[in-house]
């Protein structure tokens, strides 16, 4: 199944959240925490139409991972994986 947003809308799967304490050991992240804030880009949007017509260009791409708004994405679960909808105006930094 193919995922295409639409507008500045972008598809974005979780990143896990695991954290390591200093001695290496993995500590999972749990359901009870709060809601991821990074992921990596699935798909994107052609971008938003502008007053003259034209299309804003998007400033993600796919395969690039993300930091966003905790509480921007909008959760839905598709073939038993879970990805988020976000807008591009609620993405604050692309990880290099």
């Amino acid at each position: 199944m193919t995922l295409k947003p639409l507008g500045d809308h972008v598809i974005v799967k979780p990143l896990n959240n695991e954290e390591v304490t200093k001695a290496g050991i993995v500590l999972p992240s749990t359901v009870d925490k709060d809601r991821p804030e990074r992921g990596e880009v699935i798909a994107v949007g052609p971008g938003r139409v502008l007053d003259n017509g034209s299309r804003s260009p998007m400033d993600v791409s796919v395969g690039q991972k993300i930091v966003f708004k905790k509480y921007a994405p909008e959760e839905f679960k598709i073939e038993g994986e879970n990805y988020l909808v976000i807008s591009a105006s609620e993405i604050i930094a692309i990880i290099e």
